[in-house]
This record gives C-alpha cells, structure tokens and sequence, in this order.
C-alpha cells in the first residue's frame, strides 16, 4: 500500500513541477520578447569590389578553370590509352 501512495506523490509532484514550468513559461516569454530602445544598426552601402578582391576572383577563376582542363585532359589520355590496349588485345587474340 506503501507503494502506490508513493507513487501517487510521485505523479502529484511531476505534474505540479509541470504546472510550475509552464506558468514561468507564459510569465518569462513577454519579458524576453520586449522590445529595447536601442537604435537599430544599419550597414554601409556596399561598396564596389576594389582591385585587389577583383584580381584575387580572376586569379581563382583562371586556377580553377586550369584544374578542369588537366582533369579533361587526364581522363581523355586514360581513354587513349585503352582504346589502345583493347585495340592491342584485339589484334593479337583475332
């Protein structure tokens, strides 16, 4: 019998503690929400690349492009050369 009254506090306790959070809940969130009298920041205009940013996006673009092409050039040599070994197969099994 012992058991299940302990039980029953235990309940009662978790659903009061339940209760509690909830009502701080409802009772913090407008204090969070509030709006400050902070003046609100704003940017600087935006201001057109300069020559060092604009040289650096070439120079990127010019590696990156490079990179592609011995990327290209590398898997049309690795298809060279098997055509070139099946070819080779072909010729000495025919």
């Amino acid at each position: 019998m012992s058991a299940i009254i302990s039980q029953n506090d235990l309940s009662r306790k978790a659903l009061s503690l339940m209760g509690l959070a909830a009502a701080f809940g409802l009772a913090a969130a407008p204090t969070v929400l509030t709006v400050s009298d902070a003046a609100a920041q704003t940017t600087a205009a935006p201001t057109p690349a300069s020559g060092g940013s604009q040289a650096r996006r070439m120079a990127r673009t010019e590696r990156r492009q490079m990179r592609v092409q011995r990327a290209t050039e590398r898997r049309q040599g690795a298809a060279h050369r098997y055509n070139y070994q099946r070819l080779r197969y072909n010729y000495r099994h025919s």
